[in-house]
């Protein structure tokens, strides 16, 4: 019995031991753990607390650093392994305000100018060489730079050939860009520096290969243009520039937007510097004369009445008696004019029919005594003459003055005929 009741006891005991196992195990490891390995266990516990903790927190915080702003004079693009994303233009293109994007390296921003951001750029190829104050003989055309124009006294000329006149100039060019997609897939970028953002390498960028179509552009257009236009800086020749140059642009998908091109000084070179005043001042004379002589034209047509009726007078199918009625209907000027030339053609014909009757009747006499008649006419003009001298002088030659020098002084001093009548 004694045997039973311990077997039992023990079953009953390895049974209960076989179900708690694991707590048992337990409780007696930690309840057989030493002072030192519970607090060990526990700094253990803290330190996986706090591992959990920081990695929660560095999540964040790279989660985070994928928002982004853009302001409101850029634009931004979101690059996954290089490629754009988002399907629409606007998804696209992202807008001022805040973004989130993955973190790089998942995600890469671009940011680029606004289309309302306007960049400025000089294009100072074709100006000479400023550094040398008095200038060579002669233009060096590798530090002087030039366009040619086209030259106006050989009509030919316009097509091709050469003889063109030369001038300097300086430019301003004004773009922006357009469309933020093209221009970064088109144009090549500087890697930015450290500290520096895309924006800041596109000016130095851009312009190099900016100023290569603009140069261009201006050889081509200023070819078209005479140098009197080109002095003017008319401003026909920016407007054909900038068109070619926004054409060239186009046609290579920059993205790119000219707002201006601008021909902000030009000049003839200095080497023909007193030629070239001296032109202009001749020009502006002729200028003023064709004015004044317009000016005078205009006056007197509209003193006889108007270009109309000028016109209908000179016209072949009109009779006279037709010009005559056209004459009376021009202006009071007009008629006073005809009315004086009317008595001067009157006081002519009768001025010339009385010398013809006084003729006829000189002429028997004439036949008769020749001589005695041109005598008379000659006497008769000597006295008409010697009427309105204020001053006579008659010498009369005899015998004893024969061989001796006569003279007669002209345009005499009339104070020495003040002085003499004073005496």
């Amino acid at each position: 019995m004694s045997h039973d009741h311990n077997h039992n006891h023990d079953h009953e005991s390895c049974c209960h031991h076989h179900h708690g196992h694991d707590i048992e195990v337990e409780e007696l490891a930690v309840n057989e753990l030493d002072a030192g390995s519970k607090s060990l266990a526990n700094a253990l516990h803290i330190s996986f607390t706090v591992l959990k903790f920081i990695m929660i927190v560095l999540i964040i915080v790279f989660l985070c650093s994928g928002i982004f702003t853009v302001a409101p004079d850029e634009r931004a693009m979101v690059l996954r392994f290089g490629k754009i994303t988002g399907d629409t233009t606007e998804k696209r293109i992202l807008g001022p305000g805040l973004h989130w994007a993955v973190p790089y390296p998942v995600d890469e921003i671009v940011k680029l100018p606004a289309r309302n951001t306007v960049l400025r750029m000089s294009i100072d190829s074709f100006w000479y060489n400023e550094t040398d104050q008095y200038g060579g003989q002669t233009l060096n055309p590798i530090t002087d730079g030039y366009c040619i124009t086209r030259n106006d006294t050989i009509a030919d000329l316009r097509g091709g050939d050469s003889d063109y006149n030369i001038v300097h100039s300086k430019w301003q060019l004004v773009y922006r860009v357009s469309d933020c997609e093209l221009f970064f897939k088109n144009v090549m970028l500087n890697t930015p520096d450290a500290g520096q953002d895309l924006i800041d390498v596109i000016p130095k960028s851009v312009e190099p290969f900016l100023r290569s179509l603009a140069d261009e552009a201006i050889v081509v257009t200023m070819v078209n243009f005479s140098i009197d236009e080109a002095i003017k800086s008319d401003m026909q020749i920016s407007k054909e520039a900038e068109k070619l140059l926004q054409k060239k642009l186009d046609d290579l998908e920059c993205g790119i937007e000219v707002d201006a091109m601008q021909l902000t000084q030009c000049l003839w070179p200095r080497q023909v510097n007193d030629a070239f005043v001296a032109s202009i001042k001749a020009s502006n004379e002729m200028d003023k004369m064709v004015s004044e002589a317009k000016g005078y034209s205009e006056s007197k047509i509209n003193e006889a009445g108007g270009e109309d009726l000028i016109n209908a007078v000179l016209s072949k199918d009109m009779t006279d008696e037709q010009k005559e009625v056209t004459w009376l209907k021009a202006s009071g000027t007009t008629q006073q004019t005809i009315a004086e030339a009317r008595a001067y053609r009157t006081k002519v014909v009768e001025s010339a029919k009385a010398n013809a009757d006084y003729l006829q009747k000189l002429l028997p006499e004439y036949q008769k005594r020749p001589k005695l008649v041109i005598q008379r006419i000659y006497q008769d003009a000597i006295e008409e003459v010697l009427s309105n001298a204020q001053e006579k002088i008659i010498a009369q030659p005899d015998s004893a003055a024969k061989n001796r020098e006569f003279r007669v002084l002209i345009n005499r001093d009339p104070t020495i005929k003040q002085t003499k009548d004073k005496k």
